[in-house]
Order: structure tokens, then C-alpha cells, then sequence
């Protein structure tokens, strides 16, 4: 890892250790065409430790719903109480992530720089809204995430990298980002959907390893039977409590849905919001078993890398009917349609990693 530090005086307002630029190198975008933020910043986080994503992000293949922990932001995902987003994602390596709440927006920004000048890229959350790269500027407001790398206080600039299309890796103005991070992400107009409402709060999100990258588990035939039996055992879990999870809380989460849809209930939100989660986490799954098929040269694995990705595509549809519900475009008897295809799909998928785990 290399790091340029400028010898100018650092600016009054700055703690006095702290260099007036910083820019880390080998900070790379990684996008996955049907993941969003959270994987693609993750990601290159990892990356730029030495570690690589696509083993650790795509390993997990769950279901899980918490109805009451649904937040309204691009980057959400099911965590259960204590449990990290880096932690919820790769259950099965020694990762974890840490929200960092900094007390105002100069916090924030103190934070975020002594992080950077320490050697350690991070992801911060931020409002669309007040982004010159992103469509949605001066027009929508939305709750994303992006990875700060470098920051220059003599030019007023800060590095950002945001894989999401159409992909930016640049300078953009301080006050810009600070806007972004200090946003209300208000609710103003109907065009404001899915990912508002929530105040962003300058927070940042920074990745802790509980062991070196050497010391990850090699993917061999051992790990990825032992990682598909995880999977495997998560889907065949019998429900219990208010969440849904695995199998049987899939099918009871999706036909509530059904049902609260027939009886006039909004879901839009909430499904909308869910499933983008689910998508993500399918989707690459998906290609971590393509990636095991090829390296432990194992063909039936990339066969069901495929039937995976139908699964992803299953839940892009349920995403855009969530969206459909606005309008009155979706009635529940086509969600149900829908529901019962990624259902038996879903089944046959597992009883297919069923076979090809012990053939491993």
C-alpha cells in the first residue's frame, strides 16, 4: 500500500498531525451488474487489504427478513441485533464492519480524514441529492454509499470512487461531500422513493479483520462443501419468532406479502427495500459458484451458478413489481404468480447443491 503525503501546514481548522493531503493508492471499483453499493464499496475495502471480495461476499447464500429493521436506504441489509453489515454479509469469514456516528458534520469530516491519513480507505454514507456525479443531483433524494480514499484541503477536494453506473473515481469539491454526508435526505416530492427519510448523519462505515489475509481459508473442494452445506442448513432451518429465515420463512415472508397486497395494505417500501437485499446477496452468490466450478474444476457447480442467477433474476421481477404497487400496476393474484415460480425454482436449487455439495 502506497500513501502521498504533502509537507504543507495543515490548515487551522485541522488537528495539528494531520497532512493537508492525503491520496492512498490501489484503491480499486468493483461492481457486480446486479449488486448495489454496500458490495461494490465493501468490496474494494477488502481489496485494498489484500483480500479478495468475490470468496468472502459471494460465500453466503441466506434468506433472512427482520419487518421492524427495514431502513429506507440503497446499501440495507438484514442484521440481526449486534450483528455488523460486513458480518451479516460473510457469516463465514472473519470480517466485520463498524459504523462510526461522528457528533456533527466537522466530526465527520475530522474522522473520516484521520482514518485516510492512517493508510485506511472507508465508506461513507451520503444523500445523491448533493452529488455532481450521481443522476439524482439537485433533483432526488436518495441514501447511498461511497468509498473516500484522499482528500486535498489546499484545493478544497476529496477523492471518491462510487462503482454504481455511471461510475465515478474523482475529485469532487469538499462542501459537496460534506452536503452529502450532513444531508436530512428529506422526503420532499414523489419522486423522493425507497431511500428517504432517513437522515444520513454523517456516518462512515470501516472494515475490521478478526485474521491476516493470509490466513483466510483457501478456496479447495473441503471449503466450498463446507460453505454450501452452510447455505444449505440455513435454508432448511424450521421457523421460529417474528423473523423469516431460510426456506420456510421465504415462502411465509413472500405470502404475506401476497395476502397483505389482496387485503389494500401498502407494501411497496418494504418489499421494494427487501428484496433489493436478497437480489444483491443471490446474484453474487451466483457468481462465486461459477468461480468455484472453474477453479476446482467442478462443471456441475457452474451449472448451478446458473440456476442461481435465475433465482437473482426472480427477484429483480419482485423488485419492480414492488414498484409497480404505486400506481395500482400490480394486483396480488400476478404477485402470486410470480411468488409460486421463485418458490419451485427455489426448492429445485437446493435439492441441485444438495448433489453437487457431496460430490465435492
Amino acid at each position: 500500500m502506497k500513501t502521498r503525503h504533502t509537507k504543507e501546514l495543515p490548515e487551522k481548522h485541522l488537528p495539528a498531525n494531520l497532512p493537508p493531503k492525503v491520496l492512498l493508492e490501489n484503491v480499486r471499483p468493483w461492481r457486480h451488474d446486479l449488486g448495489g453499493c454496500l458490495h461494490g464499496c465493501l468490496a474494494t475495502l477488502l481489496e485494498h487489504r489484500g483480500i479478495p471480495a468475490l470468496p468472502v461476499l459471494g460465500a453466503a447464500w441466506t434468506f433472512r427478513h427482520f419487518p421492524d429493521g427495514v431502513r429506507r436506504e440503497e446499501y440495507y441489509y438484514p442484521c440481526a441485533s449486534g450483528e455488523s453489515l460486513l458480518g451479516a454479509l460473510a457469516p463465514y469469514h472473519p470480517v466485520r464492519s463498524r459504523w462510526h456516528r461522528p457528533a456533527d458534520a466537522a466530526a465527520g469530516r475530522r474522522e473520516v480524514w484521520e482514518a485516510v491519513a492512517g493508510g485506511t480507505p472507508v465508506a461513507v454514507a451520503v444523500d445523491n441529492y448533493h452529488l455532481p456525479f450521481r443522476p439524482a443531483y439537485q433533483d432526488v433524494h436518495s441514501n447511498h454509499l461511497v468509498v473516500v480514499h484522499g482528500f486535498d484541503e489546499a484545493r478544497g477536494t476529496v477523492r471518491v470512487l462510487d462503482a454504481v453506473p455511471p461510475a465515478f473515481h474523482g475529485d469532487i469539491r469538499i462542501e459537496e461531500l460534506t452536503a452529502a454526508r450532513d444531508s436530512g435526505n428529506e422526503l420532499v416530492h414523489e419522486r423522493d422513493m425507497f431511500f428517504t427519510g432517513v437522515r444520513i448523519g454523517n456516518r462512515w462505515l470501516s472494515l475490521e479483520l478478526d485474521a491476516e489475509p493470509g490466513d483466510f481459508p483457501v478456496l479447495d473442494r473441503a471449503e466450498a462443501a463446507r460453505i454450501i452445506g452452510l447455505n444449505l442448513a440455513h435454508f432448511a432451518q424450521p421457523a421460529t419468532g417474528d423473523a423469516y429465515a431460510g426456506l420456510a420463512g421465504l415462502q411465509a415472508f413472500l405470502e404475506d406479502t401476497v395476502k397483505r397486497l389482496g387485503a389494500g395494505e401498502d407494501i411497496r417500501d418494504e418489499l421494494f427495500v427487501a428484496s433489493g437485499a436478497v437480489l444483491a446477496g443471490t446474484a453474487v452468490h451466483a457468481d462465486w459458484l461459477a468461480h468455484a466450478g472453474r477453479t476446482l474444476d467442478a462443471p456441475g457447480l457452474v451449472e448451478q451458478a446458473r440456476a442461481v442467477d435465475r433465482m437473482a433474476h426472480h427477484w429483480s421481477a419482485v423488485r419492480i413489481m414492488a414498484a409497480l404497487t404505486r400506481d395500482g400496476g400490480l394486483d396480488a393474484q400476478r404477485l402470486a404468480r410470480r411468488v409460486h415460480a421463485l418458490l419451485q425454482d427455489q426448492e429445485s436449487v437446493l435439492v441441485a447443491l444438495e448433489q453437487e455439495r457431496a460430490a465435492l
